[in-house]
């Protein structure tokens, strides 16, 4: 495995393995890698070439109050992991390197991101758009792959290949979970063990909103206030949303047909949890 650091160099090696006609898997991370990463990776490995993980923590995308500073970070460990799992390049620029000026030019997202975390993030899938634009310019990648537990993010990437005619294949990969549910992330480590036993309520309760679906429950106000009641009443988490829209558009249903998203957020007292279930109803 090569670590690389600059653009430049990057993109020196993506045109021989480009000039080989080699096909390139790319996986973006903001690093501090679990094991839904390690699948993203396993894979890109399966189904490539060549396979490159970005490690970047991008500061476009966080909020003048969220956790940039904080966010944890662990290259060592990160390294060990990526060769673990036969990773070609990995790709860990600095914010220097990728910013090295006032951007003249960023990403606007214009739709898909008033609802979930979009509607209190202004700004956040802006720098998302912005980052993983930069880096399909640079990697070039054949397909590119990316975890359902951020649905919207799926979302927003799915437009963003289709709207600019990126020739990538988008790869969303299903989320992974902990034995108990818990949708893995790398935020889990600031759970209290308090909050940790309480948050398999999230799994929990889209578990049960599936099961009231499969009943022939189709009233979304219902299936939204079966989930809320039992976050608050299991929980010691403020509920952030709980939504139910069309996927991947994120659009409000009017009747619960086709392809739709469950999603919702919770705050937990040092971090904030996102899960989703997404369904196909006839």
């Amino acid at each position: 495995m090569k670590v690389i650091t600059t653009i430049k160099d990057m993109q020196v090696e993506i045109n021989k393995q480009k000039s080989q006609s080699k096909s390139i898997g790319f996986v973006p991370t903001m690093g501090f890698l679990h094991d839904g990463h390690l699948t993203l990776l396993n894979r890109a490995r399966q189904e490539n070439d060549i396979v490159v993980l970005s490690i970047f923590v991008n500061p476009l995308q966080f909020g003048p109050t969220e956790d940039y500073s904080t966010y944890p970070r662990d290259f060592e460990r990160d390294r060990a992991l990526a060769e673990c799992e036969k990773v070609d390049f990995l790709f860990y620029p600095s914010v220097e390197e990728m910013y090295p000026h006032p951007s003249s030019v960023k990403v606007f997202v214009e739709d898909r991101t008033d609802v979930l975390c979009g509607k209190s993030r202004p700004g956040h899938f802006d720098g998302v758009a912005t980052v993983i634009t930069k880096f399909f310019n640079i990697i070039l990648p054949t397909k590119a792959y990316f975890g359902k537990k951020d649905a919207q993010q799926v979302a927003v990437i799915e437009g963003l290949i289709t709207d600019f005619n990126f020739p990538i294949e988008l790869i969303p990969v299903d989320i992974v979970r902990e034995e108990d549910g818990l949708a893995k992330s790398s935020r889990n480590v600031y759970l209290s063990p308090e909050d940790r036993k309480q948050a398999i309520v999230l799994n929990k309760s889209l578990i049960a909103a599936k099961t009231a679906i499969a009943d022939g429950e189709r009233n979304c106000t219902n299936l939204i206030s079966l989930i809320s009641k039992m976050i608050t009443y299991g929980t010691n988490g403020i509920v952030d949303y709980v939504e139910i829209l069309t996927y991947p558009q994120l659009k409000p249903l009017e009747n619960l047909e086709g392809t739709i998203i469950i999603a919702l957020a919770v705050k937990f007292t040092k971090v904030r949890l996102i899960d989703n279930i997404i369904l196909e109803i006839h």
